[in-house]
């Protein structure tokens, strides 16, 4: 009766059966030792028909805990011999794509390298943090390689810094399905071109790609130009509003140092300037509207009322209007005497056309730059991560929305 209950609970079905059941109270360990038929011959991908067993080998796989118990299935795994004299182990049905784990144990790692730290899910289910780690790894190269981007037609591009000293990782998603394509090492041109030649071995070749949204970074634009020619590129909102804030920021420094009066009044502003009004708490609010309507106008807030002006022309949706009224805005702001701000009008002159084609294809950067806070988090958990392949897996982990039902039925659909 008990080895047919542990049958079921396992899911083991012919040839396969449950032999015995051995619980160690000491070692808190409960063996379950599974054989199969007697004359039973099985099949091996790539050679028609059934082989007979030739020999077998004794295979520990660690399974889900029975209750606060290591659960272990110790199986006695047949080798059958081919037609032509070769020999092949036979893998059973439950056994994991790492050796040593089962379907379901591996299912659980996933659920759980998906919220946390690997070394984290290691203390959780009593294995080590690198045979977690490998087995996450196995799993992204698997289901990436599977993976089908025929359908993409649009992408996203951003990089995100993986350490110290100016070190950095491009990741590019597909920007409908918002969901990881790809990851390369450094933020150049080259990066792009084999970002192509990714999307390419994909089903997605270059020429397919319509539509892409990047910074202003020369070698993006470079690498996009030339790798991924049939692309409309478009520079997200959001960081030519970012530009204008980083100028506001830097003239606030800068009269903080030349006039100690302003000093004074500034002082503790540097977020109040650079959060949305209509957030602001009613103290900070306050000390905004004092410093705007001051019988003189300092360049910190004249440089804040362009930032505004320039925010709300990004709002407008068509193309000649938003044209206009970003050339009016360079013209005001280069007749000014605000000069981190007249850096940001000639940034946006020069790439007036990427700029506008937001207001057609209305594609940003947004969810992008919130996978990057994740993977950060991720990474801050984690104390860093040193190497560009678990770099990877931990993003396609938490964006790339693999597939990994494709090759375990226990993993969790992406969402």
């Amino acid at each position: 009766m008990s080895t047919q209950l542990f049958e079921a609970a396992l899911g083991i079905k012919s040839p396969w059966s449950v032999k015995s059941v051995e619980f160690d109270e000491a070692a808190k360990r409960l063996t379950v030792l599974i054989d199969f038929e007697v004359g039973t011959r099985f099949g091996v991908s790539g050679h028609p028909g059934e082989h007979p067993v030739h020999d077998t080998v004794t295979k520990t796989y660690r399974h889900l805990n029975f209750f606060q118990h290591e659960c272990h299935l110790q199986v006695r795994v047949p080798r059958v011999r081919l037609p032509h004299g070769a020999v092949r182990q036979i893998d059973p049905d439950f056994a994991g794509r790492l050796s040593g784990f089962t379907l379901l144990f591996e299912a659980l790692i996933l659920m759980l390298a998906q919220q946390m730290p690997f070394a984290a899910v290691g203390r959780i289910v009593g294995e080590s943090e690198y045979r977690v780690l490998a087995m996450c790894r196995r799993y992204v190269h698997i289901a990436g390689g599977l993976a089908d981007y025929s359908a993409v037609t649009s992408l996203a591009i951003d990089e995100t810094s993986r350490a110290r000293g100016h070190q950095y990782v491009t990741i590019a998603a597909d920007a409908d399905a918002r969901r990881v394509v790809f990851v390369g090492e450094g933020r150049g041109a080259q990066v792009v071109a084999e970002l192509a030649e990714h999307m390419d071995w994909h089903g997605c070749p270059p020429e397919q790609i319509d539509r892409v949204s990047i910074d202003m970074s020369a070698a993006y634009i470079k690498g996009v130009t030339e790798h991924l020619p049939d692309a409309q590129i478009t520079f997200d909102k959001f960081h030519v509003i970012a530009h204008a804030s980083a100028a506001v920021d830097k003239t606030r420094r800068l009269e903080q140092r030349i006039d100690p009066v302003l000093g004074a009044q500034l002082k503790g502003m540097r977020w109040t300037l650079l959060k949305d009004v209509f957030s602001l708490k009613p103290a900070a609010g306050q000390a905004l509207h004092a410093l705007l309507t001051a019988p003189r106008l300092t360049m910190t807030a004249r440089a804040w009322a362009y930032k505004e002006r320039l925010r709300l022309a990004m709002e407008h949706k068509q193309v000649n209007v938003l044209g206009r009224l970003l050339r009016h805005w360079c013209t005001c702001v280069m007749r000014s005497k605000i000069d981190a701000m007249k850096e940001v009008a000639s940034m946006i002159r020069t790439h007036m056309e990427g700029i506008v084609a937001w207001a057609r294809t209305r594609q940003t950067n947004g969810f992008l730059e919130a996978i990057n806070g994740l993977f950060q988090a991720a990474k801050r958990r984690a104390r860093g991560y040193a190497r560009l392949d678990t770099i990877k897996t931990v993003i396609f982990l938490i964006a790339g929305k693999l597939d990994f039902r494709a090759i375990n039925p226990h993993a969790r659909q992406p969402t």
